[in-house]
């Protein structure tokens, strides 16, 4: 898997994250948005079932005033294929 430089970490070389309890792991994160909260999880379940991502977390909100104001944060890492580990 060849990696694209636009979506990697610039750690400065001093950074160091040796210690296994403190490890720095990078999460993503992925905005939906939808007029009933039932939509805004289904869209979010769909999306998370077409990728290879393993969802960690999400946060939401209801924006009042917005056309769309649910809001849904999904944070997730990508899963990593068993020849890439």
């Amino acid at each position: 898997m060849e990696i694209d430089p636009g979506l990697c970490l610039d750690v400065p070389e001093e950074f160091d994250d040796s210690d296994a309890e403190t490890r720095v792991h990078p999460v993503a994160r992925k905005l939906f948005h939808a007029t009933t909260a039932a939509d805004v999880f289904r869209k979010a379940a769909e999306w998370v079932a077409e990728q290879k991502v393993f969802p960690v977390d999400v946060s939401w909100d209801f924006l009042h005033d917005e056309d769309e104001p649910y809001w849904l944060s999904l944070y997730f890492v990508f899963e990593q294929d068993s020849d890439d580990s």
